[in-house]
């Protein structure tokens, strides 16, 4: 448990990808088995523990520490599991339980019985670290810390394999993975992958800066779609629905995955839908964060493909061959399959970077947020950096002034606009290190505090930049905003000249039909 927490704690504050994946590597290449194989399922979301509620947890520190005491500790530290594991008390000369040890207790406990289990492995561990790691693990506080692709590129560079063959691997696995590591450490041959679908690294476009130095006859241009990119892979015994980063969505789509009657390997946007036409993100986002895609969350959500590029056909793999020669493989398959709910993102045509201008500032629909433009001659190579075959060019964001409202320690910073005479929030942002200032600044100018959450004067004007807004019956003022990002601090303006709700009501959503 202590190289496991360890771990999480210095993944937690690393943000390089390169760095990363050479911690997870070490820790797998120096732990055993079966400890390493679980904690990589922890940490990819392959394996949950059962949970105990925040108030089983307040009633166990309760009965360790001065009441007076923990509510001032969790009034400053703002999270609750932090301030258990700083204020827990030890029992000394008690081995740290090992991570197994947690796994297969838990597995087989609940209730009382599991309450129990942690209060004795707190009391065990000496170590704040490894009792906050305890907490997450059973507190629900570990949200999949890792991304499938890191984890398998980690698993890759530690047996010196290919992040593909590792991916086939995979697929085929169960925690704690053992014949996995056993191929990878060489004590056994490569797991039988035949006909698995494998996922495929995807290609990426670079943002675009200068439209005027494009040769418009080389490229091709394609709305960017505001959804989920997803990559539909079907064999003839298995069928799977990946997003981008490698997260496993098929179970969330069954409607997409009965209508994959096909074998190969596609990449497309999975869009909400409302009478047959994109709906924006916030529908889909919602679809998404049902816990299940039951017949009445399909019905009350319809949802569709809208491909773009066909990378395996049959078992014919195309990305060698260039975009042009696969986009004409793609419309004939199409074409052939007529697959239920999945239609073909149109080409844009344009002629001059004058008319490429033009496409960008007509864009008026929520649901499209760009352009992207491909390169007729190119492959399909992820790791392309140089050559920039695609392209994204977004639409010009919107902005307002609007007021910051509420910081939540180490996590968010919300902000509002005026309605009326009132301050109504309309949407929050990250807390991230670039944003330190304003903690600071919200530090120096509380006015209330709500455990982690501090309210502060209303007097600091932000400027937040928007991809579009659409009306939402779930959000208190009645809408709610896609991709918002604070671009600055308004010193030259006072809190009452912010922006109102009706100036934000008037452009939301461009003519799209509510979220109800």
């Amino acid at each position: 448990m202590i190289a496991f927490a360890g771990l999480l704690e210095r993944l937690a504050f690393t943000q390089a990808a390169d760095t990363r994946c050479t911690l997870l590597r070490h820790y797998l290449q120096t732990r055993p088995d079966p400890e390493r194989g679980l904690a990589l399922a922890l940490l990819v979301g392959g394996l949950t523990l059962p949970g105990v509620k925040p108030s089983v947890l307040r009633t166990l520190i309760a009965e360790r520490t001065d009441p007076v005491l923990f509510d001032l500790s969790r009034e400053h530290v703002g999270d609750l599991s932090e301030t258990i594991a700083l204020l827990w008390p030890t029992v000394a000369d008690r081995a740290v339980p090992t991570l197994v040890e947690v796994v297969e207790a838990t597995s087989e406990a609940s209730g009382a019985a599991l309450s129990g289990l942690l209060a004795g492995w707190l009391d065990r561990s000496p170590d704040p670290t490894v009792r906050l790691t305890l907490l997450k693990l059973l507190g629900g506080g570990l949200k999949r810390p890792v991304s499938i692709a890191t984890a398998q590129a980690a698993l890759a560079a530690m047996g010196e394999v290919a992040i593909a063959d590792v991916a086939a691997v995979w697929l085929r696995q169960t925690p704690p993975y053992t014949p996995l590591f056993d191929w990878l450490d060489r004590r056994a041959p490569r797991p039988d992958t035949t006909d698995a679908p494998i996922f495929l690294p995807p290609m990426s476009a670079a943002p675009l800066d200068d439209p005027t130095a494009l040769h418009p006859p080389d490229w091709r241009a394609e709305w960017q779609w505001d959804g989920v990119r997803v990559q539909l892979v079907a064999t003839a015994t298995d069928r799977r629905v990946y997003a981008r980063d490698g997260e496993d969505l098929t179970e969330l789509l069954p409607e997409i995955v009965d209508a994959m009657t096909f074998q190969g390997v596609l990449d497309g946007m999975l869009l909400a839908m409302r009478d047959g036409t994109p709906a924006p993100f916030a529908a889909l986002a919602h679809r998404l964060g049902r816990p299940s895609a039951s017949t009445t969350v399909r019905r009350a959500q319809p949802i569709g493909i809208r491909l773009f590029d066909l990378l395996i056909d049959g078992t014919e793999d195309l990305r060698a061959l260039t975009f042009d020669t696969r986009r004409v493989r793609l419309e004939a398959w199409h074409a052939r399959i007529l697959p239920a709910g999945m239609d073909l993102s149109p080409l844009v045509p344009f002629s001059s970077v004058a008319a490429l201008l033009a496409l960008r500032g007509g864009i008026a629909s929520a649901t499209i947020r760009g352009l992207i433009l491909k390169r007729g001659d190119s492959r399909y190579t992820p790791d392309d950096e140089g050559a920039a075959s695609w392209l994204s060019w977004r639409r010009p964001p919107n902005s307002l002034d609007a007021v910051l409202m509420y910081v939540e320690r180490e996590r968010s910073l919300t902000f509002g606009v005026w309605s009326g005479d009132a301050l109504l929030p309309i949407g929050k942002v990250a807390l991230t290190p670039a944003l330190a200032t304003l903690d600071r600044w919200a530090r120096a100018h509380t006015v209330a505090r709500f455990g982690p959450v501090r309210e502060v004067e209303k007097s600091l004007v932000l400027t937040i930049a928007f991809d579009s807004a659409q009306r939402s019956a779930r959000h208190k003022a009645g809408v709610t905003l896609r991709g918002a990002r604070i671009v600055g601090v308004r010193d030259d303006v006072t809190a009452q000249s912010a922006d109102r709700l009706e100036t934000l009501l008037s452009l939301a959503d461009q003519g799209a039909p509510p979220i109800a």
